[in-house]
């Protein structure tokens, strides 16, 4: 039996290798049904580019998971009779839904209304299917002896704060990871910085699926960035769109709480917050800042975001990439360190 380690390790190599493939052919297929983004007051590319790259890392993202999950962890998620508890299934339904949302909101340009339903509606399969934040623990509860973890600073959460809680922490997540779409080649590599640290927490806790789990999807993201990412001058061939920016946010939102709020430890609440710190508060801080100024929170801009912000202190786009690429592996590199110091 292979190492969580190495199962995610397989994992990404398979989904990147399938992204690189299957990239190219979502291109044309968008193309094809005239899936185009023409550049608009707000972006910064200045020429129509495809849509739709997001789903070549669906693809590759779920492609890798039926093709691995059961062989290498023995977690079928094809299987129901395991009782109402069944994560990877609800991962797999709720993404599913997310990401057909995305592709018609990509096509027809559906209202805010609509996004957000189809957004609680696979949160909701999730969670329903055992992926909610079902306790949060409370880091004023003393420590046992010795440093040891006490079970008694566990606080269980009934469901009608559950459900709430984990539907609020899937829309945010996503919402504000799809307002950083917003440069060649961000969200997908901050994406891939976030899921490795969710993959290597719960490697070293032996959590197989969710270590396999989010090896696949950094995988998809990196092997994306073979088509999205600025190099040598060229600008990115295709955006991941809607499909993109708001699946790979329920992923990780997904992900996060199975593999961060239910981790035993008084870090638990704090480590998705990291990982996930750099979407987040940008997102929060963009939304704070529109609703001051009496804006709708959805009003779209170019001077708001961080990645805006920083164009506008003469970065270039390849400089801004990088600076919050740093952000991001910093902030992932605290909740590495909080989990190996403080659990």
């Amino acid at each position: 039996m292979t190492t969580p380690l190495l199962q995610m390790a397989l994992a990404a190599l398979l989904s990147g290798v399938l992204a690189v493939a299957l990239t190219p052919l979502v291109k044309r297929l968008a193309v094809r049904f005239g899936v185009v983004r023409a550049p608009r007051a707000r972006d910064v590319h200045d020429e129509p580019t495809p849509l739709w790259g997001g789903l070549a890392m669906y693809a590759a993202f779920v492609l890798t998971v039926l093709l691995l999950i059961d062989l290498l962890t023995g977690q079928s998620p094809m299987v129901l009779n395991r009782g109402p508890q069944h994560p990877i299934l609800g991962i797999l339904l709720g993404g599913t839904i997310i990401a057909l949302a995305g592709l018609l909101d990509d096509k027809y340009d559906l209202s805010p209304l609509k996004q957000t339903g189809a957004l609680l509606l696979g949160g909701l399969l999730a969670a329903l299917l055992g992926v909610r934040v079902e306790g949060v623990t409370n880091p004023l509860v003393p420590s046992l002896p010795g440093g040891a973890y006490n079970p008694d600073s566990y606080q269980p959460l009934e469901w009608w704060v559950s459900y709430p809680l984990t539907l609020l922490w899937v829309f945010l997540v996503a919402k504000t990871f799809d307002f950083l779409d917003g440069l060649d080649g961000l969200a997908a590599g901050v994406c891939a910085i976030a899921s490795t640290t969710i993959g290597l927490l719960a490697a070293s806790r032996g959590d197989t699926s969710v270590a396999l789990m989010a090896g696949a999807l950094g995988g998809a993201c990196v092997g994306f960035l073979r088509h999205n990412y600025p190099v040598s001058g060229k600008r990115a061939s295709i955006f991941m769109g809607t499909a993109g920016g708001q699946f790979l946010g329920f992923l990780l939102a997904a992900l996060s709480i199975v593999g961060g709020f239910k981790i035993p430890a008084a870090v638990s609440v704090a480590i998705p917050l990291l990982v996930l710190g750099v979407p987040v508060f940008d997102g929060l801080f963009v939304i704070g800042k529109r609703i001051w100024k009496g804006e709708a929170p959805a009003t779209a801009d170019r001077t708001s975001h961080i990645h805006h912000r920083l164009l506008g202190r003469g970065l270039t786009a390849v400089q801004t990439v990088w600076v919050v690429y740093t952000l991001t592996a910093t902030c992932c590199g605290a909740a590495l360190l909080a989990w190996h110091f403080l659990r």
